[in-house]
């Protein structure tokens, strides 16, 4: 696993621990002290399935053998709905998609984006291409930012593969 070392504003920072105590000699090396536990990075699967809000989602990753490349090393960004976006479609859609994997395998194809694009870079795109080579529209109104015509509603999930922005829609490649 990689950890992250950064400065900011003079304090070193191991992932999102603070250094507190440096270059303490011992024996068979040297200790820094952080002020918190370092955790190794779960892959966006994981990630996923520690929110009770992406059941479904899960569900229709494991079905369409999305699985394996959800949780490989990336990195992805996934715009991921919700439970309550998936009972938002058609009723029958999502058991019609259930039973078809190819075709369920393209609509979840078209919630990644390939790379890791944090909040603050999806507001200066206008369009982003998916993994299966379609263009997502994004778009900022009132100060929220839409992905095709879902709205982002919590950004920056972080997993160790990539990052999560939670939809309040699923999105359905045209």
């Amino acid at each position: 696993k990689t950890l992250t070392v950064s400065v900011i504003e003079g304090k070193v920072y191991i992932d999102k621990s603070e250094v507190k105590g440096a270059d303490v000699k011992a024996s068979n090396g040297v200790i820094h002290i952080i002020d918190s536990v370092l955790i190794p990075a779960q892959n966006i699967v994981e990630a996923a399935s520690k929110s009770n809000q992406f059941k479904t989602l899960l569900t229709a990753a494991k079905a369409a053998s999305l699985v394996d490349t959800l949780k490989s090393e990336g990195p992805f960004t996934l715009f991921a709905p919700t439970d309550a976006a998936f009972k938002k479609l058609p009723e029958g859609t999502l058991d019609a998609l259930i039973n078809d994997p190819a075709k369920l395998k393209e609509i979840l194809l078209y919630h990644v984006v390939p790379g890791k694009v944090m909040a603050a870079d999806v507001t200066k795109l206008n369009k982003a291409t998916t993994a299966n080579k379609k263009t997502l529209i994004v778009s900022v109104k009132e100060g929220k930012v839409y992905i095709d015509k879902s709205k982002v509603v919590s950004a920056d999930l972080e997993a160790g593969n990539g990052i999560i922005h939670v939809i309040d829609t699923v999105l359905i490649p045209n």
